[in-house]
């Protein structure tokens, strides 16, 4: 498993707050099956399983990145499903998304090729 970085996101991670971010502004909060679906529909989504999903949203609360609340049993009740949970994300996970995003822009689009010298020798 991948190590993280003090103030890094994983690529799932960055996913859930874009789709998330998304989903909170139209609805004010998400949660986790209608992220799944929206990820599924995002054409860079690195889901594979809904247990990726929910261990990702659980270490979001934890980092204070996501805040995470149940949803009113009466509302459940009323639409004859379990509870939900909620999330919103918090201004610490909007500034995480910003700087994710600035780091990704930042990189560079290609890998730069080693330069050959006459000889097959590297000049890198």
């Amino acid at each position: 498993m991948a190590r993280r970085r003090p103030g890094t996101l994983f690529p799932l991670e960055l996913s859930i707050l874009d789709s998330g971010l998304s989903l909170q502004s139209a609805q004010g909060s998400f949660y986790g099956f209608a992220l799944a679906k929206h990820l599924a529909g995002a054409s860079d989504s690195s889901l594979t399983a809904h247990g990726t999903l929910y261990k990702s949203l659980a270490r979001l609360v934890e980092l204070g990145i996501l805040d995470a609340a149940w949803e009113d049993a009466a509302i459940a009740e009323a639409d004859g499903r379990p509870r939900r949970r909620l999330y919103t994300v918090t201004g610490e996970g909007e500034r995480a998304h910003a700087r994710a995003q600035a780091a990704v822009a930042a990189e560079p689009t290609t890998v730069p090729r080693p330069q050959i010298a006459p000889g097959g020798v590297s000049l890198a």
